[in-house]
């Protein structure tokens, strides 16, 4: 039986995603700023943004692989960047932008398998989907087009990497985890 709306148990706990990532993510730009500092000096400083990528994405999968809905994903990902930044995160209002466009990342992933799957070809489609749309983001965003073809592929790898352990393995244990909880249906 599919479910069509949000109900109120629902809502919260889609807030509680929200919050509880946002603190999560707040608490990953410290991890950034620490490998962006210990990266620089071998001409790898901008690989702390594609290591850590993965933890700022995992809202919307979570929320997606919960609910099942169409936007859930998207929400999910877009409220724990909200979050984020009225914690004071380091970009300010920015992080809104960032977490919009991981959200569309994200929820393109469930939207492949029509919101009908959700095994590991799902986590591999969202974690496909994420990462090219957060590095196509990056491209312009942070100017990847200026770094070495050898730089980018880098770059573009570490990221799959870490959207593939953190929005896509520890997502799924997390769903898991709560379905065998009753948390919520699975």
């Amino acid at each position: 039986m599919a479910k069509h709306q949000l109900h109120l148990r629902d809502i919260i706990l889609l807030a509680l995603i929200g919050i509880v990532f946002g603190v999560v993510y707040f608490a990953a730009g410290f991890v950034y700023n620490g490998l962006t500092v210990l990266l620089s000096p071998i001409g790898y400083g901008p690989m702390a943004n594609d290591i850590t990528i993965g933890i700022w994405c995992m809202a919307g999968p979570l929320a997606g692989f919960l609910f099942r809905l169409p936007g859930s994903a998207f929400l999910g990902e877009f409220l724990g960047a909200t979050v984020e930044m009225f914690l004071g995160d380091q970009w300010g209002a920015a992080t809104l932008i960032s977490g919009f466009v991981q959200g569309i990342g994200t929820e393109l992933g469930f939207t492949v398998t029509f919101y009908k799957i959700y095994n590991w070809l799902t986590i591999v489609m969202t974690t496909v989907m994420t990462t090219l749309v957060t590095f196509a983001w990056d491209w312009f965003k942070n100017g990847y087009s200026h770094f070495s073809g050898q730089m980018i592929i880098i770059l573009l790898i570490v990221r799959f990497i870490s959207v593939f352990i953190f929005s896509g393995i520890l997502v799924k244990l997390i769903a898991n985890l709560l379905q065998r909880a009753h948390v919520i249906k699975g």
